[in-house]
């Protein structure tokens, strides 16, 4: 006998590693060359030099045992306080070391929220469509809800409106993801405070805080001088989660933190329940050599000049086309409209046809629309181009 709802996790199908595994085996049929993957989020931009130097310095200096050896639960005091030290530097906040707590990326940060949130099987997480679908996993893995607010189609904000509606008396949090995976989309400020003015309101009617967990991966991946608002700095019960997978092209590294700020409701007890749920989950002591890599290039920013040229050329070719796309200020995903309103469809005849791979936005919460990851070469852009002008003009 095994565990059934973990059983359904692992065997449950993946669109987007189902694509990838299509692109691979196509590859070695028809050349690497032949295949144009849009599935996977993968940076492929190399991280910051420093990152690099930082690395060579640390092997070639420290002491081994140190460097491999465990760090404290929370991890490192001295990284924390290097984190704060940036968080205060570049915001309205007063972070402190103490607020901070490491984890092996941000899916365990994000867990780690949910499981120290929940505190009954009503227990609800308001995730606003589009979404990661991995939400759907994290924020019932202790037993709550997942409850949709359906997406802003025409211009990927928030639907307000269902937002106010839905949330209710067993809200326990709103997730906001921003910029966003897989809209692309940067939430403004103006959202942003709307949002606040809805959840103080409800915290009052109910009487409990709700909270914003703001998962920021994204964070410092923007184009074109947008600007991206912090969320403390405008409600004050928001729990930040973040990683460096895209800022610094470290995915495979594993390491962010949960910031609990002084000024969320419970911050204390916050903080201690999501260090026990980290503790349950086995997220703890994160890895020491890169905990002090992030330490010494907390501050390095990303070179994303080819991202860009990829969002320009990306958006400026299939707009031409037809396609209707939301405008992508952040991340690096493109929010396509399906010719004839039905992804799943063009995402399997794009595939069998052009060996062109799609994400179909049922996955996010929203159907209708595809997702192009375009963290990829720009040669493979140029050359998907003519596959793309073939798809839409198939739907006329």
């Amino acid at each position: 006998m095994v565990n059934q709802k973990y059983y359904g996790y692992g065997t449950a199908p993946s669109i987007i590693r189902e694509l990838f595994a299509y692109g691979l085996a196509q590859a070695k049929v028809v050349g690497k060359d032949k295949v144009y993957d849009y599935s996977l989020g993968n940076p492929s931009i190399p991280a910051p030099k420093k990152v690099e130097e930082t690395i060579k310095k640390l092997l070639a200096e420290e002491d081994s045992i140190v460097l491999h050896g465990y760090s404290m639960a929370p991890g490192f005091e001295s990284t924390r306080e290097a984190i704060a030290a940036n968080l205060r530097e570049r915001f309205t906040t007063n972070a402190q070391a103490s607020e901070i707590f490491m984890t092996c990326g941000c899916a365990p940060a994000l867990v780690s929220v949910a499981k120290a949130l929940t505190t009954s099987p009503e227990s609800e997480f308001l995730c606003v469509a589009p979404y990661f679908p991995e939400y759907n996993v994290f924020f019932t893995c202790e037993g709550g809800k997942v409850s949709v607010v359906p997406a802003d189609t025409e211009n990927f904000q928030i639907n307000l409106e269902e937002l106010e509606a839905r949330t209710n008396e067993n809200t326990v949090a709103v997730v906001l993801n921003n910029p966003n995976n897989p809209s692309g989309v940067v939430y403004t400020e103006e959202t942003l405070n709307k949002i606040a003015d809805i959840l103080r309101k409800k915290e009052e009617e109910f009487g409990h805080p709700i909270y914003i967990i703001a998962d920021e991966p994204y964070r410092e991946l923007v184009y074109g001088g947008v600007k991206v608002k912090f969320i403390p700095e405008v409600y004050d019960n928001t729990i930040v989660c973040y990683s460096w997978s895209k800022s610094l092209s470290l995915p495979g590294e594993r390491i962010g933190y949960v910031y609990v700020p002084a000024t969320c409701a419970d911050a204390k007890d916050l903080y201690s329940a999501i260090a026990g749920a980290a503790r349950e989950i086995g997220s703890v002591c994160p890895p020491t050599l890169i905990q002090r890599v992030v330490e010494e290039c907390v501050g390095c920013e990303p070179d994303l000049v080819a991202y860009d040229e990829n969002r320009t050329l990306l958006y400026e070719s299939l707009t031409s086309y037809g396609y209707e796309c939301a405008k992508p200020d952040g991340a690096f995903y493109m929010w396509v409209k399906a010719p004839n309103g039905d992804a799943m469809a063009f995402s399997e005849k794009a595939k069998l046809e052009h060996n062109l791979l799609v994400v179909p936005g049922d996955g996010f919460a929203c159907p209708g629309f595809f997702r192009l990851s375009y963290c990829v070469s720009n040669e493979m852009i140029r050359n998907s181009l003519p596959a793309f002008k073939a798809m839409i003009e198939s739907y006329k």
